[in-house]
């Protein structure tokens, strides 16, 4: 069995006079910074918050526009339609309100209009089942989600 060696008294004593220096100034150290990163975290996202820009959710009229002009490029099947269609939808994959669902709408929809040779009943269908969807999928949901008002109390609602 082989015995650690002791250290003497002289080999301990600059650890203890390190500690000794030392000590209180690690245990202010962290009570001097808590402060500091206390205020780093209010300021932060007040700082964030003031950088953003509040962009707001594309119209009814500017989505039924697009869902229009999708549909004269399934219907007309020209390079000018088609291209004005894929223009209009471009900005809306870039928009930061906007949810993935209506993302891949937009995104389908400028896939697939393109002017093709033949205008078959599935090129048509491709576009519009994308167009149809558009104006529900990208709608604002803050406008979508508002209770309708429920009839009133009195006699139920003729059916005549």
């Amino acid at each position: 069995m082989v015995r650690k060696a002791q250290r003497t008294t002289w080999q301990r004593a600059p650890m203890r006079l390190f500690w000794r220096q030392n000590g209180p100034m690690t245990s202010l150290l962290p009570v001097r910074l808590s402060p500091l990163f206390l205020g780093l975290a209010i300021l932060a996202p007040c700082a964030v918050r003031a950088q953003l820009k509040y962009v707001p959710f594309p119209t009814k009229s500017e989505l039924r526009s697009l869902q229009l002009l999708a549909y004269a490029c399934s219907r007309e099947n020209t390079v000018d339609t088609c291209t004005r269609t894929r223009e209009l939808a471009n900005p809306l994959m870039d928009h930061p309100r906007l949810p993935a669902a209506c993302k891949d709408t937009v995104w389908e929809l400028m896939q697939e209009a393109k002017p093709a040779t033949t205008n078959s009943s599935q090129r048509r269908d491709g576009i519009d089942s994308p167009a149809r969807r558009l104006t529900m999928v990208c709608a604002d949901p803050e406008k979508r989600n508002k209770p309708k008002n429920p009839p009133s109390a009195g006699s139920p609602p003729s059916q005549t």
